[in-house]
């Protein structure tokens, strides 16, 4: 792995950290599922435990849920590293993409090893309707999946162009 690929990996440590302080300040400061406003009418601070996945799938799967999602989220860890490895350095819309989702994923392992759930707190909402609670890790995956999903786009109108 080349030089310029080593400074990425830069990013997936500070989005890490940016996760573990988040979520450390919001454990401090917010009794779970307490809430504070922070723009009314459309963010919250609210803290949730969310003992699933993405938008709290798998929340039904009771003791058996952490341990399964552990191993799948180390699967998922080693399949973007090994992704990250093999992508050519010239391809840097994808690094970054890879780069992203591989500090939001290790956020959110780490946090389910620490604690058997994931610390969610940004509430976004607007009247009635809310969108799932969710944290600096899962922002950053949502990024590098849209920055994967704008490569792929990108190669096929390279592709038909040819």
């Amino acid at each position: 792995m080349n030089g310029s690929k080593w400074k990425l990996l830069w990013v997936s440590l500070a989005v890490l950290a940016a996760d573990i302080a988040t979520k450390v300040a919001i454990v401090r400061m917010l009794p779970e599922y307490s809430s504070r406003s922070v723009i009314p009418g459309f963010l919250n601070l609210t803290h949730v435990q969310n003992r699933g996945v993405a938008f709290g799938l798998f929340n039904a799967l009771g003791s058996i849920g952490p341990p399964v999602l552990v191993a799948a989220g180390l699967v998922a860890l080693v399949v973007v590293v090994v992704y990250f490895k093999q992508t050519a350095s010239k391809d840097r819309l994808l690094l970054w993409a890879l780069t992203l989702i591989l500090g939001g994923a290790l956020g959110n392992l780490l946090d389910r090893i620490a604690t058997g759930s994931v610390t969610d707190f940004v509430d976004v909402y607007y009247g009635s309707y809310h969108w799932h609670t969710f944290n600096v890790a899962d922002s950053a995956i949502s990024v590098g999946i849209g920055l994967m999903l704008l490569d792929l786009l990108r190669e096929r109108s390279k592709s038909k162009g040819a």
